[in-house]
């Protein structure tokens, strides 16, 4: 019942109009009892550190929220489950460490989403932008961001700006899906100049947006001295295994010759020794047929 009561406004909080306002005034969770026709809901600068999903599910018409300044640490599956008209999101300056796949899985009409200055998140799913398909504007500056998934932004078909500056970039090979990206969707990079690479040294301080034909020449054309060392050792592999190969046949083939003509040999004399025997038996015959009284020619 105190869920659904929302016709009051929260403690000292300020209401006007479908705005609840309850900028700094030290919450330590979300707030009871907003009216839940509510539709632009401030929460910014206090000390939350939860969203719970059934109470926003409530704010069936809430189109933005303001959540910046505060002490969240996870984004869970499916919080925003009932805010579907959701149109502006704000998570900025948290400590987000983890953004569930599924987290904004429910904004099918969400236009800005702002998630910059949380350095502990290190990493988003493939999967985590991927109903947001009326997303715009994106902000992803000052995080703790290393890589990203091109695969992340397959389905973003109307976004327009990002920014990605203030975050540790390694624009190694893995990264290299992610710079085409960029170069073949056009889109706009207002802080481009300061969205560069930390890694490797080789790329240190080039922008991402420019550093795609760089890489693709280092990882696709491009060879290093331990790849010429890995080849040669596949060489020496290759050949030392040929090598070996070819005389183990060798081997098989003069036992296989030798035993054949051994056999060959011992056929030849078992079948000699059979004919001269047989020739003396008809020798022997013929001498005792004359024996028996047959006349003998002179």
């Amino acid at each position: 019942m105190g869920l659904v009561s929302g016709s009051k406004c929260p403690t000292n909080c300020q209401c006007q109009a479908q705005e609840v306002i309850c900028t700094g005034i030290q919450l330590t969770e979300y707030p009871s009892d907003v009216p839940l026709g509510t539709r632009r809901l401030y929460l910014n600068k206090n000390n939350i550190s939860f969203l719970p999903a059934m109470n926003l599910g409530l704010l069936s018409d809430l189109v933005y929220l303001d959540c910046s300044f505060n002490l969240i640490q996870e984004v869970m599956d499916y919080t925003f489950i009932g805010v579907f008209k959701l149109i502006y999101l704000d998570l900025s300056s948290n400590k987000i460490n983890s953004i569930s796949p599924f987290s904004f899985s429910m904004l099918n009409n969400l236009v800005q989403l702002n998630i910059s200055n949380n350095p502990n998140l290190l990493s988003l799913n493939k999967y985590t932008f991927a109903n947001t398909s009326s997303l715009r504007y994106l902000d992803l500056r000052n995080t703790g961001l290393q890589t990203l998934d091109h695969a992340a932004f397959t389905n973003l078909i109307t976004l327009q700006t990002l920014f990605l500056s203030g975050n540790p970039w390694k624009c190694n090979c893995s990264f290299l899906d992610f710079t085409i990206y960029l170069i073949v969707s056009h889109l706009n990079h207002p802080d481009e100049e300061h969205a560069t690479c930390l890694e490797p040294t080789e790329l240190a301080g080039w922008p991402i947006t420019q550093v795609g034909n760089p890489l693709r020449y280092m990882c696709l054309t491009h060879l290093d001295s331990q790849d010429y060392i890995f080849l040669l050792l596949i060489g020496f592999c290759i050949f030392s295994a040929g090598t070996v190969a070819a005389w183990l046949t060798g081997v098989c083939a003069v036992l296989y010759q030798s035993t054949r003509r051994k056999t060959e040999e011992m056929d030849d004399e078992d079948e000699h020794g059979q004919k001269v025997q047989v020739s003396r038996r008809i020798f022997q015959g013929r001498t005792d047929s004359t024996q028996d009284g047959f006349p003998q020619l002179i």
